[in-house]
């Protein structure tokens, strides 16, 4: 494991992306009523912008509108302002709204590559990480610290488990309840918080004797769980490689190992630390912990492209590794200070690699990651009723399957 190499992808590796072909199934509810909103907003859309451009500029707005409201609750337990849970919420509603249109953004512009696919799945990964930590924090989560654990990691594991299964199966399958309803959830949660305060969500409730932040929590629980149980179900119809292998021709089995790396040392330190690192810091602990999972997940999702084996180890993990071994020998350095050595480390670490990897495939495939040469008008789109989009190989916008298939990056 070489913490530096002067190249991430092989020649074989880019060859196999170059080929990638995107593949998502969908019936999702909302998608459909929300289709004439991301049309109206594309067309108002300048062709210079470029796609990757629009989906990292609602990741930043995604970023900064969170951080806002961790700064005035970093412990989950502080009443935030309203005007910081309203602003959380425009901040989803802009994440997502230009998450649906960078791939229309793409046919309309015919700027259409692997790399679309790619980025816009690196900026969800990140993104799931905040817009979890976010709502946890709207509803005052951190007064009931492990219940805050599993919500943002079984969160962080839905999203894995999710391109797990594009690894196995070679598509991404999205149901009726998914991410986009799953989004508009998650703004109606802050818009409640900054109407009604977050201490609405401290309400107990005499039917259920709890509060109404944990028994929101237990629901998105269950249903999270309902949701890995049922990606669990792709095991009996085996991977669509040789042998019923995945992808890349290895165990439907070996990605578990790489997250594995990730979710049990969090834990573990969780329960292990004497100074409560986790109860104190809730929101450092998570985004430190939630940024490995995102390197992970990124790595998974590069495996399934190029249809490679995934490494099990990673440099990542010495962030999660500082932390273990600083509890080890007894805390010689205050648990605060190696946990935001920890941060800092994995935040660079993921940075690092996404901007080489992205980098490489824009030079194999001779293209600018935020930058393009606009038509001199739109290119149409091409319609379907189909619930199954199966999109050339350089299309991408991966996290919706739209009822357009021009509609993917």
């Amino acid at each position: 494991m070489q913490f530096y190499k002067e190249r991430i992808l092989n020649a074989a590796q880019l060859k196999r992306l170059s080929e990638h072909k995107y593949s998502c199934t969908s019936s999702s509810l909302l998608d459909p009523w929300l289709q004439p909103w991301w049309c109206w907003l594309v067309s108002k859309t300048p062709l210079w912008l470029a796609p990757n451009l629009i989906t990292i500029l609602g990741l930043i707005v995604n970023i900064v509108t969170t951080l806002i409201l961790i700064w005035y609750s970093p412990d989950a337990r502080q009443v935030p302002p309203s005007w910081a849970c309203a602003l959380c919420a425009v901040g989803v509603f802009v994440y997502q709204s230009l998450d649906a249109i960078d791939g229309k953004q793409a046919r309309r512009t015919g700027s259409q590559s692997p790399l679309g696919e790619l980025f816009d799945h690196g900026c969800d990964s990140i993104s799931t990480v905040f817009i979890a930590l976010g709502a946890c924090t709207a509803v005052k989560l951190g007064d009931y610290p492990t219940w805050m654990f599993f919500q943002c990691f079984c969160a962080m594991t839905l999203f894995y488990c999710a391109h797990w299964q594009a690894y196995v199966t070679g598509t991404l399958k999205l149901g009726r309840v998914d991410v986009t309803e799953a989004q508009y959830s998650i703004m109606g949660i802050y818009l409640i918080s900054a109407i009604l305060g977050a201490d609405f969500w401290t309400m107990q409730i005499p039917v259920a004797g709890l509060p109404l932040n944990l028994v929101v929590s237990t629901l998105c629980n269950t249903a999270q769980c309902c949701f890995i149980g049922n990606f669990f179900s792709t095991f009996r119809l085996r991977g669509c490689g040789k042998n019923g292998s995945t992808v890349a021709g290895t165990s439907i089995l070996s990605p578990v190992i790489p997250f594995s790396f990730v979710v049990v040392p969090a834990f573990i330190i969780f329960q292990k630390s004497e100074s409560h690192v986790y109860e104190n810091h809730p929101a450092l602990y998570i985004l430190a912990f939630g940024m490995v999972a995102a390197k992970v997940t990124n790595r998974l999702v590069v495996a399934q492209m190029t249809k490679s084996e995934m490494d099990y180890y990673d440099w990542s993990l010495l962030g999660p590794a500082m932390l273990f071994l600083n509890q080890y020998f007894n805390n010689a350095i205050p648990e605060y200070y190696v946990l935001w050595l920890c941060t800092i480390w994995v935040c660079l670490d993921l940075v690092r690699y996404s901007g080489q990897v992205c980098l490489e495939i824009c030079a194999h495939l001779n293209i600018h990651l935020f930058r393009i040469t606009p038509p001199s008008a739109p290119l149409p789109a091409t319609t379907t009723s189909a619930a199954t989009t199966t999109a050339p190989a350089n299309d991408g916008d991966t996290d919706k399957c739209y009822l357009f298939i021009g509609d993917h990056q």
